[in-house]
């Protein structure tokens, strides 16, 4: 019994949360969108199956090496980052002095951690190399681009301006969020906006 028992605790599925079963199903869903229906495969196929993967239970593709030491709850190794970060030993205190480190500080932090023997994840890898580094939305726009058909812009150039006209709403988006901040109502940042605007004019899905 009691090797079942250590058997059935050891399979990934007794440590599943209930946000990680509701992703699966939403991955499940993108994915099924993507192939049975069409529908914007380009997009929901890399969506859906990366979500698939970085919420696989006890996997940790998607966790970098430090978010592997502060998901293993060692005393010893948390003892050690809250010292370097000068906070209690504790991975929640841990947490929220990362998140007001400087961008070095987390780096000699996650090199800490890979000395301590951690590696990060597969996914967790591409994020740093692809994402991270700006290469990825580059390629993925390039390839869009490649694969765009000109032939009714080049039958009908006045469509053009449609084009021109999609555009201009990211510019407008970028001042609409940034107005938001003269009333008081919500508050971003330029670059939060800018982000905002992107996704508001013909570049966003």
């Amino acid at each position: 019994m009691e090797s079942l028992n250590a058997l059935l605790q050891g399979m990934g599925l007794m440590h599943l949360g209930t946000g990680q079963a509701i992703m699966l199903l939403v991955s499940l869903l993108l994915l099924w969108l993507a192939i049975a229906k069409k529908f914007e495969p380009l997009l929901l196929l890399p969506i859906g199956f990366g979500g698939l993967l970085s919420n696989i239970p006890e996997a940790g593709m998607a966790l970098t090496a430090l978010e592997s030491l502060l998901a293993h709850h060692d005393a010893g190794q948390l003892a050690v980052i809250a010292a370097k970060l000068n906070c209690a030993p504790d991975v929640h205190a841990i947490k929220e002095a990362l998140a007001l480190a400087l961008p070095s500080v987390q780096g000699q932090m996650e090199n800490l951690a890979v000395d301590m023997g951690y590696t990060p994840g597969v996914l967790a890898l591409f994020y740093k190399v692809a994402i991270g580094s700006g290469v990825a939305p580059l390629v993925i726009f390039m390839g869009v681009g490649a694969m765009t058909d000109f032939g009714p812009l080049l039958a009908n150039p006045r469509t053009l301006l449609l084009g021109a006209a999609a555009q201009f709403g990211i510019f407008a988006t970028v001042l609409g969020a940034l107005t938001l901040n003269y009333f008081g109502l919500i508050s971003f940042t330029l670059p939060q906006a800018a982000a905002i605007g992107i996704i508001g004019g013909a570049d966003g899905p």
